[in-house]
Parts: C-alpha cells; structure tokens; sequence
C-alpha cells in the first residue's frame, strides 16, 4: 500500500493504473515507474490532436526589472487552466523563457531563410576543415541540431533539471493533467534591446 502511495506521488497516475503498472512489473518500482511513463507518453501522443483554447496568460520581471516576459499556455478546459499544477507550469516556463532567451517556440516555428542561412555557415565551417562531404553533411546536422537546442523552446534543456527538455516538461503536465497543453506564444523582453 505504502508503494501504491509512493507512485501515486512520484508519476500523478490514478491508483488503477499504478496497481496496473505494479502488478506487471511484480512490485518493482523501477520497472512499474517505467512501464507508467510508457503509458503516459502513449496518452501524450493521443492528446496531441485535441485543441486547446483555454489556458492563461503569464508574467514574469526579473529581479531588477531588466527583464521581463509574456506567455500564453493553452489547454483544453478552463477547470485545468485554473488549476495549481497548471499555474505551476506556466510560471516555470515564464522563468525560463526570461533565463534562457529562446526566439521560437518550435523547430516548425523557423523561417526557412533562417534554417537554410545556418546551414551555409555550418557549411562553409565544416569545408575548411578539409572532411569527406558525407562528414561535412553530418557536421552540419549537428551544428543545426545545436543551434535548434539554443534558439527554440521546446528543445531547450529546463533551467532547473538541464537534463529534461521543455517538450519532455510539457509531456509530463499532459499525462499528469489529462489535457493537451500547447505554449501558444512568448514575447521577452529586455531592457535597452
């Protein structure tokens, strides 16, 4: 009972999941806590198509007041939009938006001059290094796949848990909440820029 209780906590699974989920992995939490995030990512991809309309809209300033940023978090339904967890969320977001100045939402989200203006660059930096052209191409998706990391916000590494990305935090509040969750849109702000 004591275990139930302890994932309960630690996944935001209702009890006849998680009594599936141990039940399958014999009562090891490690394989039960596996087997939850399984599912709940299963469940992240089934909500990914409904729409979400619902949501707030969040602020954040910076100690200081240097910095300062707009967010708007959509779901499904207003009682989720109410929620803390929610709340909680778009806040976390807000803050890391303000720390970590990503310029677009999503990989999709940039213009395709930008995508095809990198890649020039990347080339003509891996040209000069004098590789095969089959390693200079991959060079280049790396350097892309970096610059995607630095400068979108849903492949950003989280400000507080750098080894969990922003559409991984996201996929959590989904499974957790049962909505879609969608980052609409941001705007950052900084003083003097």
């Amino acid at each position: 009972m004591e275990l139930l209780k302890e994932l309960r906590e630690l996944t935001g699974a209702g009890i006849a999941d998680v009594k599936a989920a141990l039940d399958e992995a014999l009562n090891d939490k490690e394989k039960a806590i596996e087997i939850l995030r399984k599912k709940g990512q299963s469940k992240v991809l089934k909500k990914a198509d409904r729409v979400a309309k619902e949501g707030i809209v969040e602020s954040y300033i910076h100690a200081g007041g240097k910095v300062g940023v707009l967010l708007e978090l959509n779901t499904e339904t207003d009682f989720v939009a109410r929620t803390d967890d929610f709340k909680s969320l778009a806040k976390e977001l807000a803050l890391h938006i303000a720390a970590s100045n990503p310029l677009y939402v999503n990989i999709s989200d940039v213009p395709a001059e930008v995508v095809e203006k990198e890649k020039e660059i990347y080339k003509e930096q891996a040209k000069d290094s004098g590789k095969p052209d089959a390693v200079v191409e991959k060079m280049v998706e790396g350097k892309l796949a970096k610059f995607y990391e630095e400068t979108c916000l849903m492949e950003q590494g989280f400000v507080k848990d750098p080894e969990k990305k922003i559409k991984d935090l996201l996929s959590d509040s989904v499974a957790k909440l049962g909505e879609n969750i969608v980052v609409r849109r941001f705007s950052r702000f900084h003083l003097g820029n």
